[in-house]
């Protein structure tokens, strides 16, 4: 299944996540992003919509699904999803086991390890672990989040057998809006996935350029910024929870920004 535009993400949607993910699907998302981390994902809540939508005519297959492993700096020390306790290549197996039962799916679209691992022998391994998933095809894509190190991403991208697809990052000030990353990810053939794309960025929002743009294509500020995003090639996860802003999210191919556009709005991201 070829990466959607938009992947729907199911980040602290607790016990609406099942309700939502089958809104969202049906609204026309055809990606979902979610983890193996009880702590800020209810992945079987994947699962559960995931049923729901076969029964409805909507098969795994038709579907981009995404999870992730998370390293145990990341879980809730009270509901570890693996044995915290086992080398890390165990804890990767037993992890992509849970995700399997959970989501009721034999494979994943794309697996990602949740952050980086310090030290590097450490990423090293864990990302070891993920490829033999992917070459028993239960992970037909391997990626990175929260790795704002290009230097770090380039070392990994040279090591790995099964090179990364696809990096998911924060996209927000702190981190440059990862510039250099973007770019170099570009030159390799690497997905950029955005996250806390709306939720870091009030100030691009409120600016005159996006003032202007919302009257000149009658759309949100959320439709400018999304559109903006896929016309240079990122991918946005979208944690909408209202069938009215899913449906202004799905609308956001219907208009074409121009270049003098795309450009002035790159100038705010520097």
């Amino acid at each position: 299944m070829k990466m959607p535009p938009l992947i729907y993400g199911t980040a602290w949607k607790k016990e609406q996540t099942a309700d939502l993910v089958e809104m969202a699907i049906l609204s026309g998302f055809r990606g979902i992003d979610t983890a193996c981390q009880p702590k800020h994902y209810h992945e079987a809540g994947v699962g559960e919509a995931l049923g729901r939508l076969s029964a409805q005519g909507i098969k795994r297959e038709e579907l981009f699904l995404q999870s992730k492993f998370t390293p145990l700096a990341g879980q809730d020390p009270q509901r570890i999803p693996y044995d915290p306790n086992a080398p890390l290549e165990t804890q990767v197996a037993q992890s992509f086991s849970v995700s399997r039962e959970n989501l009721k799916s034999e494979y994943v679209d794309s697996l990602v390890l949740h952050s980086p691992l310090f030290p590097y022998a450490h990423l090293s391994k864990v990302w070891g672990a993920m490829e033999i998933l992917f070459h028993s095809g239960g992970a037909l894509q391997l990626g990175i989040s929260n790795c704002y190190d290009l230097e770090l991403l380039k070392r990994l991208y040279a090591d790995a057998q099964v090179k990364p697809s696809v990096v998911q990052n924060r996209f927000y000030a702190d981190s440059g809006y990862d510039v250099e990353l973007r770019q170099w990810c570009d030159e390799v053939g690497i997905v950029y996935q955005s996250f806390w794309s709306l939720t870091a960025n009030p100030h691009i929002l409120a600016s005159r350029e996006f003032f202007a743009l919302t009257q000149e294509y009658d759309k949100t500020e959320a439709q400018i910024l999304y559109r903006y995003l896929t016309q240079i090639g990122i991918v946005p996860l979208i944690g909408s929870t209202s069938q009215h802003h899913i449906k202004e999210d799905l609308e956001i191919f219907s208009f074409t920004l121009k270049g003098d556009e795309i450009a002035a709005i790159n100038a705010l991201f520097i």
